[in-house]
This record gives C-alpha cells, structure tokens and sequence, in this order.
C-alpha cells in the first residue's frame, strides 16, 4: 500500500489538542505505528523501518565553554570594570561616610587584590578597533543592529558598552570571549584571499559560535549521519572534538591578531562543568543586577534581536534566582529543614554559568513523514511517540551518569546546609523521595558525629569549629553540575509535561509559574528533550545530561552509540505494542521515582527507594532483573535498590531486548565498553578518571582528603590546562588523519583538492605541515604565519566534512538535509 493510499489518522489515530491519553482509542498506538513504519505491525518487526536504527540517525552536538581572560588586575576588562563601575563608587564612598559595612568594599577588594593565578573567568577582552580586517568589522556593525532583518532600526540601545577609551584616547573594543571567537572567524577570513569554496565554508560557520549565555556556545558545524561505515558515535565525536581545536585555533589567533597578548591579555576557552569557584565568590559580594551586568551575555550573535534575547537571559538568571529561594520554603513543607536558623541562598544565583554538552539525535525517517502532509503522521504524533520514548529513556540516564561523564565536586563540611546543597532538587523530586535521597546523602557523607549525621548549625565560626574538632570532611559528589542546576521540572497533578498531549509543556509551565518556580517565556527544562520537526526542522531527542567528557572521541562516542540504541528500543517496543503511556502513568510521584535514581547516581548516593506496588510497569520490569534486592526496614511498602545493582539490570535488559539492535547497529563493542566502566569505575570511567586527573593536579590521594576549596580550584586549573591540551592533542589526532586523506586525494589525482591545497600554500603536503606545527601549536607559541596556514587547511577539513556528510543522506533520500540535530538555545 503507497504512503498516499494508508489509511490516515482519522477516526481511530486523530490526536485532538485537548483529548488525554486515557481518552484516546484502545488500538490509537498501533494505528500509529503502523503509518510510521507503513506495515501493520502484528507480525516480525523490520527493524532497519524503525526509527533511529543505523542509516537513519543524525546527530549534532552543542558544546558550552567556559571563557576564562588570563592578566594583570589593571590589564583585564572584569577588574577594571568592576573598579570603574558606580556600584564600586557608592559603596566605597558609603562605607567611608559609614553608611554601610566597611565589609562590603573590603570583600571586594580583597576579590580584586586576592587573584594569584591572575586567572579572571568570564572576564570581556578589550583590543583596538583598527585591529579588524574591513570584513570583521562589518560583521561586527551587523551585529550591532537592532534588528539584523530591519537595519533601517540602527544601532541596539546597549551598543554604547561595546566601546572604550584606551589611555592614548584611541578607541576600543570591549566583548566577551564568546564573541570574540566569532570576530577573530571573521578577520580570519577578511584579511586573506582564500579559494571560494573555503571562504564560503568559513562564512558559514561565522552563525555556529553563539554569544548566547555566560559561556561560549558551538553547535555542529554540520549534519553528522551516524552510520556503521561511517563509525556511529565516533562520526559525532570526532566533529565534536575538531569544532572543539578549531574553536582553539580562534583562540589563539585573537590573542596574536587583536594584540591581546601584547596588552597582557591572554583569552582561553575549554571544557569545564562548574560555575568557577571566584565566581561564586564574587556573586556573594555584589547584587544581583550588577551580577547581571558582568556576566550575562549580550547574545550579538545568532539571534536577529540580540538585545531582546539579552533580556531574556536576564529573565532566566531572574527566575533562577528566585526559584532557588522558593525552594527552602519546599524544603520546610518536606520536613527537611526543622528549624528557623537557615542559611538563604543568594538572592542572584550562578547556576548559569555552568557548562555541558547537549546531544542531539535525529531520524530521517520521521522527518521525511512530517514533512509530507500525505504521509498521515503528524506533529500530534510526533508528540504522543515522543513523550513516551521520552519517560522510557530516562529510566536508562542512570547509566550515563558518572560513566560517559561526570563533574567530581567536594563539598566541606560548611557547604552541607540542606538548603544549598539541595539546590533545585525540591522543584525536581517529590517530598517523599526528597527526603530519602537526602537522608541517604548525610549516611554516605562524612558529616556524622558518634553515628548520627550533624548537618551545619548556620554560623560559619561555629561550623568550622564542629568540623574541627569532630574532622568532619563534607562530602565529594561524583557529578554535582546535575544536582547545582536546575536540569528538570516535575509535573504538577494537573499538567504533566509528558502524557503526549500537545501543550502539555506549556500547561506546566504556566502551572509552575503561579508557584513561584518558573517563567512561561522560558523553554520547559527536561532531561530528555524532544525536539519537535517544526520548531527544529529535525525530528527527535536532545540529551541534557553530560556535563565533562575526559576524552571526546571515546566518551562521547560511548555515549552517543548508547542514547541511539535507548531510542531505537523505544521504537521497537512501542512497534511490539509493549511499551504505552498507561505503563509509565504521567503521575508526578512517579515521575519522581524514576528521575531520583538518576539524581542518586549523580550524588554518589548507593541505593535508592521504590514503592512496592508502584503502578510504573516499565521500571517494575527492570527490578526484576535487578539483583540484591530487599525489602526497606525504614520504609514499610518499599523496596531497597542498589544503584549499580540497577545499572547493571538495564544492561541485562538491553541485552535481551535490544539483542537484535546491538547486532544490526555494530554495538557490541560500545556494551561490553559500558559494563566495563559499570563494573570497574575507578578505571574506565569518566568519573573516575577526571578524578585521577584533580588529584594528581593538587597532589592528593583520595578527595576527602584534600580541603573542598583546594579540590575545587584543582579541579579548574586541570580542566584549564592539563584537560584542555589533551583534548587539543587528541583532536590533532584526527585532524592528521584527515589531513593524510586530503594528500592522498591531491596526489591521486584530485585536481580540486591539489587546486586547493596549493592556493592555501600546501604545495608539501598538509599532514606534514602539521606533523612540523604540532609541538609549537600545543605549547602555543605557533607563529601567526603558521597559525593561520593550520586554520585554512582546517576549514578545507571542515568542508570536505561537510560534503561527505551530505553524499551520504544524498544516496538514502535524494537530498541532502540542511537541519542539524542540534539545541541552539532559545
């Protein structure tokens, strides 16, 4: 039967807006099913018809990084700024008069004064105007617009901040490193004669780097198919890990071109999970609206109202904020805290600037149906499958967690309030499972005086005295960005997010913006994020758990392959019939259970609580494979599971459901990877390894045993340094292979490619070109000539990337497909 001749969704498959799931026909998920993979699916499964399966996904990834500007205090823009501003004014002269506690300008002085590393996150850069090419500079005047559609509307109304006075009276440019990354793009390509297709390449990737939030963002410079051929998850890491030593090539270069290094500026970029430890402390020293006016990101690229989007990241450092606060009145309605002596979060909170990556899966498959008004499959589909591959997905995060990525953190005994160490958990679990976790948490923690646990009494003299005298160490946290930031929102009894309903998002939000704890103008914060074809252009899921990779390539490789195989199971069950919406009820108490085995994981917490008799078939399924299970003492009607027990049952399960897959999909390897970093952390994974890293950066054998703050700093200065050169060398790595192919290409006969490489002045070969560069370009000290001959052959990579890409979706669809699976924020 052709796709015109199936029958539609009419009477028995027709999602009405405002019909529930229990309201929908008995056989509506096979009707379905049916218009997606065009057979009834009674009988054997084709499984090559099913989404995402090999061949059909694409991939993109969106990197957060963090911006760090290494320099003297009166070289570098956040301190003297910071000196210069009317709020360091008024409280200096306020304090003399006083009018207010001397403490306040003394606490930021001594910020000011107290930088022995001379290392300023998120600090702007300040270089000369006249040091962009003309190309650069018009780049930046369109970026400067008010409206990039409407130039007619002039400059933003803030373009005045964007310039300063040098002491010679000259003038200047003042910007974030997220920004910069784009400007320095710009002059790259504006102050050369490059062959059209390179330059055209570049230009395009000018819209990838976006000044978005606090931190620079990158999203993929191209569509990734993840095929067997073509390596599956490795494809996505390797573009992942060349955008990420492209992005430090820009680096470099604004350091050389812009004169940052000579004006004792030096700006960097790397991976990093937590908001910087300075940060933190400078965020307790000022308000929040001057907080805002430091490190919110002005947003003059990737959006055509950049201003209008400023406001709205304000809006959600806004929301943030008071959310947090809100939460320590959930935290007494729990029973959690008892008494009337708090420690109140900070009225401006940083949970913003922490950074990850979000992976985003796509399959060709369904957006080929919902593009084609004939096929019958529509958005009101595409939500009703989504949402419950989206609540089956996230009984498998557990398994990401710590495993593919991680971010080691130590809490000190006076960091162990409830209401700070909770952070956002309140808005994110029920008070049930809230006060389980935590009550597990203080077990785990080295907090307990004679075998009870003694959390922090409020007065910062009297904790450091308690932890003293008793040796009360805190805590270290295996992957404490997912606990510090708000990463997900539970449904409310009324609207739940996920019952496949469309607007069922917005319903909450509403919901939870009458609470206190959200906006309606901000995106639903999920987990697991579908991403809808017409809002997107792609159709599929974005992954919001990672937070650090140790190594790219073989991390987020790992990962990649197993968030492909969890949704390709979805579809297979759900083509079985096996897997509905009534097995998993959209019931905010069990979305909690199933989400606080993920936020145990993340704690290091060993076991966690399920009800009994809990009505969620789907997770009673994996328990019965799970091993070591008993029944809870504390609690009557539960049942104890121990996380890795847990861990290890949805490998089982993968095993025995998604046999077939692993074995169509090549994955094998990727599984037997997985068990090996379940069944000996401390050696395969990610947690384990980063940990290694800290500890060998500050010199300590195990967490605990190094002060929270020194582990932390530790902690900033590997991922700065020693982290960020491995990931340079490890992209070097591939970018030698592709530079061997391109030779190859040129000597074999190639006549564009030769054409190529010898207008970019590769006449001896590109991979022995870098072969030489290497060990000056890690040590960064490649000569700006040679710096800029490694990005033109980077970009022509990038291109012959982008081109084989595309050749591949050609031969499936007859078109290559120009939306990337990936977030871009918004």
């Amino acid at each position: 039967m052709s796709r015109q001749q199936q029958p539609s969704a009419s009477s028995s498959s027709t999602i009405h807006p405002s019909a529930t799931v229990t309201e929908l026909p008995p056989l509506f998920l096979k009707n379905v099913m049916t218009l997606l993979l065009g057979a009834d699916t009674g009988g054997a499964i084709d499984l090559e018809s099913l989404p995402f399966c090999a061949g059909d996904t694409t991939g993109g990834t969106e990197t957060e990084l963090q911006a760090v500007v290494a320099g003297d205090r009166d070289k570098t823009d956040l301190p003297l700024i910071i000196e210069q501003s009317d709020y360091f004014a008024n409280i200096a002269k306020r304090a003399a008069a006083g009018d207010t506690p001397r403490r306040l300008i003394t606490d930021l002085e001594r910020y000011l004064g107290g930088n022995k590393e001379k290392v300023w996150e998120n600090s702007w850069v300040r270089f000369p105007l006249k040091r962009l090419s003309p190309f650069a500079l018009r780049v930046f005047e369109d970026d400067l617009l008010a409206d990039k559609k409407n130039p007619r509307a002039g400059r933003r109304s803030d373009a005045g901040r964007f310039f300063t006075a040098a002491a010679d009276g000259s003038q200047q440019l003042r910007l974030p490193v997220s920004y910069l990354l784009k400007l320095s793009l710009a002059d790259l390509i504006g102050s050369q004669q490059l062959p059209a297709t390179i330059d055209q390449t570049g230009r395009r990737l000018l819209g990838h780097y976006l000044n978005d939030n606090t931190s620079p963002e990158t999203f993929s410079f191209h569509v990734v198919p993840l095929t067997r051929q073509g390596g599956m998850g490795r494809a996505l890491a390797r573009e992942t890990s060349k955008r990420f030593l492209f992005t430090q090539m820009l680096a470099m270069y604004a350091n050389q071109s812009f004169g940052l290094l000579e004006s004792g500026q030096r700006a960097m970029v790397y991976f990093a999970p937590h908001p910087p430890v300075r940060q933190k402390e400078l965020n307790d020293h000022v308000p929040d609206a001057f907080y805002r006016d430091l490190f919110m990101s002005p947003c003059l690229s990737g959006w055509d109202r950049g201003e209008e989007k400023h406001r709205y990241m304000q809006l959600c450092h806004q929301v943030l904020s008071r959310s947090q606060l809100n939460a320590v009145a959930k935290l007494r309605e729990a029973g959690i805290i008892t008494s009337n002596l708090v420690v109140l979060p900070n009225v401006s909170n940083v949970s913003l600037a922490n950074n990850g990556t979000h992976v985003s899966l796509g399959s060709r498959r369904l957006g080929e149906l919902l593009a084609d008004p004939a096929s019958g499959f529509s958005q009101a589909h595409e939500k009703y499958l989504g949402d419950l591959a989206i609540k089956m997905a996230e009984h498998f995060l557990p398994l990401f967690v710590g495993t593919y990525s991680a971010s080691p953190y130590r809490l000190g005994y006076t960091d162990f309030h409830p209401e700070k160490a909770l952070g956002f958990l309140p808005h994110e679990l029920d008070y049930t499972h809230l006060r389980m976790l935590w009550r597990r948490w203080q077990k785990k923690a080295n907090i307990s005086v004679f075998g009870q646990p003694v959390t922090p009494f409020g007065p910062p003299l009297i904790d450091r005295m308690v932890s003293g005298l008793f040796g009360l160490k805190g805590d270290f946290v295996p992957d404490f960005r997912l606990v510090d930031y708000l990463i997900c929102l539970m449904s409310t009894p009324q609207s739940p997010a996920l019952n496949g309903r469309i607007g069922s998002s917005d319903k909450l939000k509403r919901d939870l913006a009458e609470m206190g704890v959200f906006d309606s103008q901000m995106s639903l914060y999920l987990l697991y994020k579908l991403r809808e074809h017409a809002v997107m252009g792609f159709s599929g899921f974005e992954g919001r758990h990672y937070s650090q990779f140790d190594s790219i390539q073989e991390d987020l490789a790992g990962a990649t392959n197993l968030q492909m195989l969890i949704n390709a199971l979805a579809f297979k069950y759900m083509a079985q019939g096996t897997l509905t919406h009534p097995s998993i009820p959209d019931d905010p108490t069990l979305e909690s259970e199933r989400r606080q085995i993920f936020f145990a994981a993340a704690i290091g917490n060993p076991t966690f609580y399920v009800r009994r008799n809990s009505s969620n078939r789907f997770l009673q399924r994996i328990l019965e494979k799970t091993n070591e299970l008993r029944s809870s003492r504390r609690y009557p009607g539960y049942v104890r599971v121990k996380v890795h027990q847990y861990r290890l049952a949805l490998v089982r399960l993968l095993r025995e459901d998604a046999g077939d897959l692993i074995e169509m999909m090549g994955l094998k390897e990727s599984i037997a990877n997985l068990e090996a970093r379940l069944t000996e952390p401390e050696q395969h994974s990610v947690a384990g390894k980063l940990t290694r890293g800290i500890l060998g950066e500050v010199g300590g054998k195990h967490p605990l045993k190094v002060k929270a703050d020194d582990f932390n700093r530790g902690a900033e200065r590997y991922y700065r340094e020693g982290l960020r050169r491995r990931h340079m060398a490890e992209a070097l790595d591939a970018l030698e292979e592709d530079f061997a192919e391109l030779d190859r290409a040129a000597r074999d006969g190639a006549g564009a490619e030769r054409a190529i490489l010898h207008a970019l002045g590769g006449e001896r070969g590109a991979a022995a070109f870098l072969a030489r560069s290497r060990g000056d370009f890690l040590a960064e000290r490649l000569d700006p000539g040679s710096l800029r001959h490694l990005m033109n052959l980077t970009l022509l990579s990038v291109q012959r990337d982008q081109t084989k890409a595309n050749a591949v979706m050609k031969r499936r669809n007859g078109d290559a497909d120009d939306a990337a699976s990936v977030y871009r924020a918004g």
